[in-house]
């Protein structure tokens, strides 16, 4: 492990009023220990390592300018505010990040006023920061809101409805585009940094302003003309004339690691009289300053704990494949006997495994950028021309196109496949991250098939199912991590739809498995057997449609029947509550004790501690069966406030 780095301005810096005593120069030596200190620190814990150091200049002129946190800063996603964390009065926890009890990967309101607005999925922070502007108004404060969002967060349309809406309305909001990868930037450098301060400057903004007051005298075509040559002419010039035909006033393209260039302009934008939003547009790279970041950007975006030095990363010791790599090689040998099978993901290929199907079939593989609601609707269109599209997106990611899935999908009963990667608690990346919803989310939707895979196997043969089943939707979840090492096929095969199975038979509990927590519901029988009580172990494999005969039979013929699954209340536990009741078999003696994630957020801690947590690990369903049979008290279950 390498010695922390030498860092006597930063050390100086407890929070972001210290920086607004430094010179320029003294500024940009911090900047330079700052991005020491984030990668040192990154080192240590892991986390997102190359956005972060794309915006250590931009950090450090934003909280130097800014009278945070009475002026509000807003990060977009929250991945990139490392330096951030650092600079506002967290440095002493900083590696202690993604860590259980300790800091957040993403900003988080709960953790510091520095925070206002949480945000863990991107393209939140221009309706936020413009919700929070329009409340400034009404309550009569004058604090400036900057929102800073990155070109991968503009693919998605919830950021343009916020634009069109915030240039409407005219309320005063600043937006700083960090463009990381030159996507819609023309070259920066001295001019456009001189237009750019031009521009902002208020001699510049008042002028504008009474120009377009002359104008609005003359007939209107004549105003209208004006106008638009306006907007045009300085479009030419910074290439805005997107923004601006969305109301933004718009500056730049700046440079967004020459401090020289960002104080004045960020300053004139502080000090403007201008009514209605301001875009500014400055261009960064993804990992600058540390150069292995900078040759490989994807590879650098997530981290695991790395040699500062050498910049290689700490690898696991060699184990079975993940789940999300099974996922792509089950559906590349699919693809390979069907040819109408194409995949879908929403700016994730490598997070989804269809980095793997891409290279396959290229042809055959859509990222549609950060746009879930397009994704979803996207391979709906491509199921009425009879393909059989695979969407891959996060079960917690895939709430953002829930109406999509409703009513493009569902309703029309359309056989669009869900593959669910992350189903579950996800460790590191906490709540925001975490599969929690998807079961009862899809599971009151009318038509669509429901599966969960126990393990890399199971998952196979539901790649297969879904590839099979050709009249209606269906969805399938599975963990991250490592699958068990179970020996694999070539090719999966289909199940029959809606049928579980019993691994291990016995008389007085059974317990009804839906998903991955199925290894620890065989420890908890072997627990069981060992204090003389026989369990049977099932897993459902499909929540819809619910294997009915098999539940009635575990119902009718022990003391106990235990249903587990790693999703919230309103999921599998309660579709077979509700089989159960209708069938008047809750009435028969039986003790039905539904096991699903507690009612709360879960923090970001090892999986194993987030499963203890929940009360979903096998000493948890033992105390469960011990309980209902009067032998013990649940002691282990948590509270289900």
């Amino acid at each position: 492990m390498s010695p922390p780095p030498a860092t006597p301005l930063l050390d100086r810096v407890r929070i972001p009023a210290d920086l607004r005593n430094l010179s320029a120069e003294q500024l940009k030596q911090l900047a330079e220990e700052l991005r020491a200190e984030t990668i040192h620190a990154v080192s240590q814990t892991g986390g997102h390592l190359g956005a972060s150091l794309g915006v250590v200049e931009l950090t450090v002129a934003i909280h130097a300018v800014f009278d945070t946190p009475r002026d509000r800063l807003i990060w977009d996603v929250g991945h990139q505010a490392y330096p951030h964390k650092i600079l506002t009065g967290r440095r002493d926890r900083i590696r202690t990040l993604r860590q259980g009890g300790g800091l957040s990967g993403f900003t988080r309101r709960s953790e510091s006023e520095y925070d206002p607005f949480g945000a863990a999925h991107s393209s939140t922070s221009i309706s936020a920061g413009l919700g929070m502007a329009v409340a400034r108004d009404l309550k009569g404060d004058d604090r400036n809101v900057v929102c800073v969002i990155g070109d991968g967060a503009m693919s998605a349309g919830m950021a343009y409805e916020a634009m069109n809406n915030a240039g409407a309305s005219k309320a005063r909001l600043i937006v700083i585009l960090n463009d990381n990868d030159m996507s819609i930037a023309p070259p920066v450098g001295a001019m456009s940094a001189y237009l750019s301060r031009l521009i902002s400057s208020r001699p510049f903004l008042s002028l504008r302003e009474a120009m377009g007051r002359l104008a609005r005298l003359f007939p209107a075509p004549i105003e209208r003309a004006a106008k638009r040559a306006d907007e045009y002419a300085r479009g030419l010039l910074t290439g805005g004339t997107l923004f601006e035909e969305l109301g933004f006033y718009y500056v730049g393209p700046l440079d967004g690691h020459d401090l020289d260039h960002l104080l004045p302009v960020l300053r004139n934008l502080r000090d403007t009289d201008h009514q209605g939003p301001i875009l500014l547009h400055v261009v960064t790279k993804k990992g600058k300053g540390y150069a292995p970041a900078e040759a490989s950007a994807d590879k650098y975006h997530g981290v695991q704990k790395f040699n500062v030095i050498t910049g290689e990363q700490v690898k696991a010791p060699p184990g079975p494949p993940t789940y999300t790599k099974v996922f792509a090689t089950a559906l590349i040998a699919e693809a390979e006997a069907d040819e109408r099978i194409v995949a879908v993901n929403a700016a994730m290929p490598s997070g989804t495994g269809l980095d793997l199907f891409g290279r396959r079939f290229p042809k055959r593989t859509f990222d549609v950028g950060i746009a879930e609601q397009h994704a979803v609707t996207f391979a709906a269109g491509m199921a009425t021309e009879g393909l059989k599209p695979f969407c891959a997106i996060y079960s917690t990611f895939l709430q953002r196109a829930y109406d999509q899935v409703v009513h493009d999908v569902v309703l029309q009963d359309l056989p669009v496949r869900f593959a669910m990667d992350r189903a579950g608690l996800v460790g590191a990346d906490g709540a925001t991250h975490a599969g929690s919803f998807d079961i009862a989310y899809l599971g009151c939707l009318p038509g669509i098939v429901l599966m969960a895979a126990a393990d890399e196997l199971e998952l196979m043969h539901m790649v297969a199912t879904a590839a099979a089943l050709d009249d209606r939707p269906s969805a399938f979840r599975y963990p991250r991590g490592e699958g068990l090492g179970l020996e694999l096929p070539r090719r999966g095969t289909p199940l029959e739809i809606g049928k579980g199975r019993v691994l291990r038979e016995g008389t007085t509990v059974a317990i009804l498995s839906y998903g991955a927590r199925l290894q620890e519901c065989l420890k908890a029988a072997d627990e069981l057997g060992a204090r003389g009580l026989s369990t049977t172990v099932a897993d459902a494999r499909f929540a819809k449609p619910l294997d009915t005969a098999l539940v009635e039979r575990l119902a009718r013929e022990h003391e106990v029947l235990i249903t587990i699954e790693e999703g919230s209340v309103g999921g599998f536990g309660s579709f077979v509550l509700q089989h159960l009741a209708w069938k008047g078999l809750l009435e028969s003696g039986v003790k039905v004790r539904p096991m699903c994630l507690p009612d709360r957020f879960i923090d970001h801690d090892t999986p194993r501690k987030q499963y203890d947590e929940a009360g979903l690990n096998a000493p948890h369903i033992v105390a469960t069966a011990l309980a209902a049979l009067g032998q013990g008290e649940a002691a282990l279950r948590p509270a289900r406030a």
